[in-house]
């Protein structure tokens, strides 16, 4: 892990811009996403908005290997797809849940975030997937505090997630982000409390819980991007941008 960067209140100002423009794109989804709908015309909303406001898609043309890079604006994921999805022709159908994640460049700042919805009526499991996954978000972020371990932060999500009979996915975690989309230290969903790096006011924290109502395990499509569960099962992502306090976190993202 390289040297995990605190960022000055300036840069935080700037944080906070690219952050709400990521809470206002979410927003934008919550009152969009419906039966019907393709998850083409959602990104295409949310990439037009983000524009608008002075920002940058921060997914767009994203990742390791040049010959495949991100080529949308959102990852918008349904059902057993947990995340990274790509948008396209697929209309949503009543009963799916559908997590939708967003980050944006602005002034050379980014943010981040994700939230799971809804589509019309759900099941019951898939209502309970929603409720604790957002919770267990609560939880995490409610351990972040100058002087915390980071791993505070892992266990009180994790906890939270078992405890419910559901399952935190190990193979992607969240990060630090700044100037970067992903920076140090990774933030894992999963962990002993009391161990990890000591949190130190300044630093910015993307945590983002991704909870499968079956097994962890998770396997990637053919497109080398979206990752979904290997038993088919539902999951669901809820995900802010954070700095460390003294006191309570700071949501840049809310």
């Amino acid at each position: 892990m390289g040297k995990v960067s605190i960022k000055s209140a300036g840069e935080i100002a700037l944080m906070r811009e690219s952050g709400r423009i990521v809470a206002d794109v979410l927003s934008l989804m919550a009152g969009a996403i419906r039966p019907g709908v393709t998850t083409r015309d959602l990104d295409r909303l949310a990439e037009e908005f983000i524009r608008a406001q002075g920002g940058v898609p921060a997914f767009k043309g994203y990742g390791h290997d040049s010959r495949n890079l991100y080529p949308a604006t959102l990852c918008i994921s349904v059902d057993d797809e947990v995340v990274h999805g790509i948008p396209g022709g697929r209309r949503l159908e009543e009963g799916q849940i559908v997590s939708v994640d967003v980050g944006v460049k602005k002034g050379g700042w980014f943010g981040d975030a994700a939230r799971s919805f809804a589509v019309g009526r759900v099941s019951e499991e898939k209502e309970r997937l929603l409720r604790v996954t957002e919770e267990a978000l609560g939880r995490g972020i409610a351990s972040v505090r100058a002087g915390a371990r980071l791993h505070d932060v892992s266990a009180a999500v994790q906890e939270h997630v078992e405890s419910a009979g559901f399952s935190v996915v190990r193979d992607l975690v969240g990060h630090g982000i700044g100037r970067n989309l992903h920076e140090d230290p990774p933030v894992p969903n999963f962990g002993t409390a009391g161990t990890g790096m000591v949190l130190h006011e300044g630093m910015a924290l993307a945590i983002e819980p991704m909870v499968n109502a079956g097994t962890y395990r998770v396997t990637v499509d053919a497109d080398g991007w979206t990752v979904r569960t290997s038993d088919g099962r539902p999951s669901a992502h809820f995900e802010h941008t954070v700095i460390v306090r003294s006191g309570d976190a700071d949501i840049l993202t809310r």
